[in-house]
């Protein structure tokens, strides 16, 4: 007899702002500096920080806004360290230094998935 346990894990997918320096003080972390591969969640998913420390891989799928080649190549991974008020659902607000990983910075809001890892 063989027992296989598996997990799906489905990519969420939404939107993704940025926000440039100082990426201090956090809502989840006040004047800590965790580095620049960091983010914030949208309020609803923040539920009063219970989502502080939660990693997501973050992938760039297109743009929102008709700016040419809004995507790089590639998958970031990030902290959630902060709340950001201004982001509806499914949006997440990445540091510049990471929005710039996988995307244009000119695109200003990309089209991503992202998985908690």
């Amino acid at each position: 007899m063989s027992i296989c346990f598996s997990s799906i894990v489905l990519a969420k997918q939404g939107t993704a702002v940025f926000y440039a320096r100082p990426y201090v003080p956090s809502a989840c972390y006040g004047y800590r500096d965790l580095g620049p591969m960091i983010a914030g969640d949208n309020p609803t998913v923040f539920d009063g920080g219970k989502v502080c420390g939660r990693r997501y891989k973050v992938r760039c799928l297109g743009g929102t806004n008709g700016t040419p080649n809004p995507c790089k190549n590639g998958e970031i991974i990030v902290n959630i360290v902060d709340l950001c008020t201004g982001c509806g659902a499914n949006e997440i607000n990445l540091s510049q230094d990471a929005f710039s990983k996988i995307a244009n910075l000119k695109a200003g809001r990309v089209r991503v998935d992202y998985t908690q890892v």
